[in-house]
C-alpha cells in the first residue's frame, strides 16, 4: 500500500498537525491583541495566556485561559475519537496520542516551538485511560488551588495519572506502558525551565 494512503500514516500526520494548532497564541492575538510568544514564559499554553492577558485585560484573561485549556485538550481527542470510530488498533491510538502531544510541544506552525503539553496530554489520557486521568485531573485541580503554582500542580497531576494507571493494573491496552511514559517524559522535558526556576525560588504563582 502506498505510504500516503496508509490509514495509520494519515492518522499520524493528522494527529501531529492538529496537535500543532497553537490555540493559545491564536486566541490571545484575536481577542486580546497580544502575542504570548513575546511575553511571560513565551509559552502558548493556558497559564501563559492567563498571565499575559491579565496584564491588559483581567476580565478576559480567565475566559481565554479556560478556552485554551479546553481547545488544547480537545485537539488531542478529536483525531483519537475518529480513529476509534474506524476501528484502529490500540497501538495506533497510542501512537496518535504521542504525536498529538508532540505537535503541541513542537508545533509545525511555530518553527517547532510550542507549549508544555499538559492539557493535550490530559485530553488523550482521558480517552485512553479515563479513570487514571480523572484521578490525575482531580490531583491537578487540588494542587493548583492549594499551591497556586501551575507547573508544580501539572507535574504532580501527571505523576498521579501514571501511578494510578500502574496501581489500577489496567495497563494502557498494549504490551507496554511505554507510550504513557513517552508522553510523561515529553511533558517533564518541556517543564525543565520551570523546574530550574522552582529550584531557584523564581517560579511565579498564578493568582
Amino acid at each position: 500500500m502506498d505510504f500516503f494512503t496508509n490509514s495509520n500514516v494519515l492518522f499520524y500526520i493528522a494527529a501531529y498537525l492538529v496537535g500543532s494548532i497553537p490555540f493559545g497564541l491564536l486566541l490571545a492575538k484575536q481577542f486580546a491583541g497580544v502575542n504570548v510568544q513575546e511575553a511571560g514564559s513565551k509559552s502558548i499554553g493556558a497559564t501563559n495566556v492567563l498571565r499575559v492577558v491579565k496584564q491588559t485585560n483581567p476580565s478576559l484573561a480567565k475566559k481565554l485561559g479556560i478556552a485554551t485549556v479546553l481547545l488544547d485538550a480537545i485537539k488531542g481527542v478529536v483525531v483519537l475519537l475518529i480513529a476509534m470510530s474506524m476501528g484502529m488498533s490500540q497501538e495506533t491510538l497510542w501512537a496518535i496520542a504521542v504525536l498529538a502531544v508532540l505537535g503541541h510541544c513542537y508545533s509545525a506552525y511555530l518553527g517547532f516551538e510550542g507549549g508544555k503539553g499538559v492539557a493535550t496530554g490530559l485530553g488523550v489520557f482521558l480517552v485512553l485511560i479515563p479513570m487514571p486521568a480523572l484521578i490525575g485531573a482531580a490531583v491537578w485541580g487540588f494542587c493548583a488551588k492549594v499551591l497556586k503554582v501551575s507547573s508544580v500542580s501539572s507535574l504532580i497531576g501527571l505523576v498521579a495519572v501514571v501511578i494510578a494507571a500502574i496501581f489500577m493494573n489496567d495497563g494502557v491496552g498494549v504490551d507496554s506502558n511505554a507510550p504513557m511514559y513517552i508522553i510523561t517524559f515529553i511533558i517533564f522535558y518541556k517543564h525543565i525551565p520551570n523546574i530550574v526556576r522552582l529550584i531557584k525560588g523564581e517560579e511565579s504563582k498564578v493568582v
